[in-house]
């Protein structure tokens, strides 16, 4: 059996996805809760490797085993033995040879800003906290810049390393909600904390510490030191993923 999960995560308890040795992570913990409910070992495959502090609203995994559950079991199982900041939200089965990181297509990210005056303890550990008035509109019109197929190394951080730095932005918007200004970005992939400067990038523009109209000449140069601040965290989600074969 292979089973497709659909995961939402509190990432500030976690040191990210994948495993580690000396810290605790989401795929360390989902696994363990797997053992539990099949009474086997398995590997559990996830479609992306969130970092230290990154939330997901929708995060796709997959493991194989031996056993067959049926599958509203799998999800009230897997509840039961996981822990208040990680849900299984749904369950399926897809074929033998799916994985979730090498068949997805495409992936969208929200960076959440609390934009008001004075810090809201309720969006403490969930939202970037930003004082400063931000023009939503004018935003949204910088972030369309990021659309297409471009070399991101100006929106990559330092050390890590890739077989190419190329990625296709299929959208990117900038919405306010009330208080909470959103910056959504979706493509078929995004270098590592590539978000989370995009984002960083934009408040920079909010503050004239880079020009309007710049992102393209940023993306040409291919210069990190151009582009904005690496962004907290916190104000991270993974909120949609996409497959070639299964939606």
């Amino acid at each position: 059996m292979n089973y497709l999960l659909t995961l939402a995560y509190n990432g500030e308890a976690f040191h990210g996805w994948q495993r580690q040795e000396n810290a605790v992570t989401v795929q360390q913990t989902v696994e363990e809760a797997v053992e539990k409910l099949f009474l086997e070992k398995s590997s559990v495959n996830g479609c992306s490797r969130t970092d230290t502090g990154v939330h997901a609203n929708c995060f796709k995994c997959n493991f194989h085993t031996q056993k067959q559950i049926a599958e509203k079991n799998v999800v009230s199982g897997l509840n039961f033995f996981l822990p208040d900041t990680v849900s299984c939200l749904s369950c399926e089965t897809v074929q033998e040879n799916f994985h979730a990181r090498f068949d997805c297509k495409s992936k969208e990210y929200i960076y959440r800003i609390y934009n008001a005056e004075v810090r809201n303890p309720f969006y403490e550990g969930r939202a970037f906290f930003y004082k400063y008035k931000l023009d939503e509109k004018m935003l949204n019109e910088e972030a369309k810049a990021f659309i297409g197929t471009h070399d991101f190394t100006a929106f990559r951080a330092a050390g890590a390393t890739v077989k190419t730095t190329v990625r296709t932005i299929y959208n990117a918007s900038v919405e306010r909600y009330g208080d909470e200004v959103i910056f959504r970005v979706s493509g078929d992939g995004f270098l590592y904390n590539m978000v989370r400067i995009m984002a960083g990038t934009l408040i920079y523009i909010s503050e004239g510490k880079i020009p309007k109209g710049t992102i393209p000449d940023i993306i040409e140069s291919k210069d990190r030191l151009r582009a904005g601040m690496t962004i907290a965290p916190h104000g991270l989600y993974l909120n949609d993923v996409c497959f070639k074969d299964v939606n």
